[in-house]
């Protein structure tokens, strides 16, 4: 007959010893006083028979996205039959799970309290201060996000900005793609690929109109310096380049829009370079506080003119034309439009695409989102966004600590 013998620790105890999981490092970087002080009742959330703590069930939805569940009853069910997950999140261990109802109330009430936000900002600052982000450049895209809700004619939407809507837009092939729902933009570090500043629209709202909120976001955000702004030609608008330039002082590489736009001015390419007496285009030769330097082409080699290199210009050094970005931030950029640096920069564009697929991939954006209307629909962004920032945050902290220890 076996008898089995009374532990000496207790299970919190036991717990206490054992390895720490991806969960509870990730909890352990978030600070969430600000987060509870914006709520309504801090502290907790009283759902009868018993009452719940609401730093508990945050650490539970942020548990949900990290492990991609789907619905809330999937993470009812993982806290009812794990022990473990509920004394992680801040739950008794011992102790009944909050049901599928108290989460969607609380989850109500962090959707309408908007402190997810403060939560997001502080992990940025975060991860700026411990060196993870890089900010000389930040990608600036937007990607769709299908509704929870049933779609609906476009004739009884009620067009208040706030309503999922139809979209459409175009994949790396051209092909049109069509979806009911949201779309999320986001400016992305290119370091890092992790997210400094996001905002929900419904679908029909063009990428353009929102860039430059996300841009005044990007550098509310963060303390350093950003110096260039990425993205598709989207976003191709005059007014976007000047506020850029003037307000953030940085440069704006976004690709040309050529549908329905207007010849450029005489003398010039459609990227901005001159264009010599002989219809030649001028050779790029760097620029200096915006301003762009060409050469003549005959004389650097690229073309045989018929006219030779005196031509245009008795001087030894040939013809020079000089392009200042502020006559034209559109038409003119430093550097030159087109150049290997001006290309290596807009390339990087593409980390905001990497981290779209990770929200979608790896923490659920479009398969776990079970809510509706825009403002869950953010704060279910935002749960991802946190999640992926202290995930970051909290293996360079194990990192560290293991350097150290060593």
């Amino acid at each position: 007959m076996n008898i089995r013998q009374n532990c000496i620790f207790s299970f919190e105890d036991a717990l206490k010893i054992q390895p720490k999981s991806r969960l509870e490092k990730i909890i352990n970087t978030l600070d969430l006083k600000p987060v509870l002080c914006k709520l309504d009742k801090p502290g907790e959330i009283k759902v009868r028979p018993k009452p719940y703590p609401a730093y508990a069930m945050l650490n539970a939805l942020i548990a949900m996205r990290l492990e991609n569940m789907g619905t809330f009853t999937q993470l009812v069910e993982r806290l009812t039959y794990d022990p473990h997950l509920r004394y992680v999140c801040g739950f008794e261990p011992f102790g009944t799970a909050p049901s599928k109802s108290c989460f969607s109330r609380f989850y109500s009430k962090l959707a309408q309290s908007g402190c997810l936000e403060t939560l997001f900002t502080s992990l940025v600052k975060q991860a700026e201060e411990m060196g993870l982000l890089d900010l000389s450049s930040v990608a600036i895209d937007a990607t769709k996000v299908e509704a929870y809700e049933k779609s609906v004619p476009r004739k009884n939407i009620i067009q208040n900005g706030n309503a999922a809507d139809w979209g459409i837009k175009s994949d790396t092939n051209g092909n049109p793609i069509k979806w009911f729902g949201y779309k999320l933009h986001i400016g992305t570090d290119v370091k890092s690929g992790l997210p400094i500043a996001m905002k929900v629209t419904p679908a029909n709202c063009s990428d353009s109109s929102v860039a430059l909120e996300l841009v005044e976001k990007c550098c509310a955000n963060t303390q350093s310096k950003i110096v260039y702004f990425l993205m598709d030609a989207g976003y191709d608008h005059r007014e976007i380049y000047s506020v850029i330039r003037d307000k953030y002082h940085a440069q704006a590489i976004i690709a040309l829009n050529k549908r329905g736009a207007k010849q450029p001015p005489e003398g010039f390419d459609w990227d901005g370079t001159p264009i010599c007496s002989a219809r030649y285009r001028m050779v790029y030769w760097g620029s200096y506080q915006g301003v762009n330097k060409f050469r003549c082409p005959h004389i650097m080699g690229k073309c045989d003119c018929p006219f030779g290199s005196a031509w245009c210009s008795d001087s030894n050094y040939r013809m020079v034309v000089k392009t200042k970005v502020k006559d034209d931030p559109r038409l003119f950029s430093s550097p030159h439009r087109g150049s290997a640096n001006w290309q290596k920069q807009y390339n990087l564009r593409t980390y905001s695409e990497r981290c779209f697929s990770r929200f979608k991939e790896n923490l659920g954006l479009e398969d776990g989102l079970n809510v509706r209307k825009i403002t869950k629909v953010e704060t279910h962004a935002y749960l991802c966004a946190i999640t992926m920032i202290a995930a970051v945050i909290a293996i360079n902290q194990d990192s560290s600590t293991r350097s150290s220890a060593a």
